[in-house]
């Protein structure tokens, strides 16, 4: 279980131009025409200016256009696309993040997570999905790529719910409800978190490494911040690398030291406190 940190509490950057809604329009009138056609599966979660009563979420600031109109997207009841996170923990997938305003989750499984980076600034960059393992995966080169990812997968998902309870079991799976989210999470799962949570098959992972920052002369030491002992460099890299944070040839305990993103959060500096 994670311990709980109170949105309210945070103090967010407020450098960065805010993310424009028409950025995501189209993405956002596709995952809202799937939640109004599969409503036995989907169901939309309203942005904060359509909820009634007391909001506890507080997203940076970058995603206000957004989150006003666009809450998420529940599965079966559970939330799993949120953008309205009210409570956020800072121990299992998130145990070497820093602080919670570099990142914001997207997604929370069970010692798994989804998060937006942010720099510095409050800008926000690349997606990472987090496995039990701690390594970094690659989701998204920006949040309005990883939406369009994330529609791709619902809409392959549960159109292909009915067919898959036909194929495992008789008529009446059909209206099995629990059967029903079993079977639309394991065809999510295969669509999406497996690749993005280090769940399936890796051997053609693309491993970027963690290089150490000692006597190196490159861009990427410039962008360095304080205490950075090491970066992996992901610029130019395609959907689906991996950085094995927890395996890197670095001293020091890797429990006791934190992720910091820059330049769109492709680079990855480990920084020793």
């Amino acid at each position: 279980m994670s311990t709980p940190v109170s949105p309210s509490s945070l103090s967010w950057p407020t450098g960065a131009p805010v993310l424009p809604i028409a950025q995501v329009r189209p993405v956002l009138e596709r995952l809202e025409s799937l939640a109004r056609t599969n409503p036995r599966d989907l169901t939309w979660i309203p942005g904060l200016a359509q909820e009634d009563g007391e909001i506890s979420a507080d997203p940076p600031p970058v995603l206000e256009q957004i989150a006003d109109e666009f809450g998420g997207i529940a599965v079966h009841g559970r939330r799993d696309l949120d953008l309205l996170i009210d409570e956020r923990g800072d121990i299992g997938p998130y145990t070497m993040l820093g602080e919670a305003t570099n990142y914001y989750p997207l997604y929370e499984g069970s010692d798994v997570a989804v998060v937006l980076t942010l720099d510095e600034d409050g800008t926000p960059g690349a997606v990472y999905g987090i496995g039990e393992d701690l390594a970094l995966r690659l989701a998204a080169l920006d949040l309005p790529s990883y939406l369009q990812r994330y529609a791709d997968a619902l809409e392959a998902a549960v159109t292909g719910i009915d067919a898959r309870l036909r194929e495992l079991y008789d008529e009446d799976a059909q209206e099995d409800e629990e059967l029903r989210a079993d079977v639309g999470e394991q065809l999510l799962d295969a669509q999406l978190y497996a690749a993005i949570l280090g769940m399936g098959e890796e051997d053609d992972t693309d491993v970027v490494p963690l290089r150490s920052l000692s006597g190196d002369p490159g861009s990427s030491a410039e962008h360095a911040p304080a205490c950075a002992v090491a970066v992996a460099d992901l610029r130019g890299a395609a959907p689906g690398a991996m950085v094995d944070v927890m395996d890197a040839d670095l001293p020091g305990d890797p429990l006791e030291q934190q992720l910091v993103w820059r330049d769109g959060g492709l680079l990855v500096y480990v920084v020793s406190e």
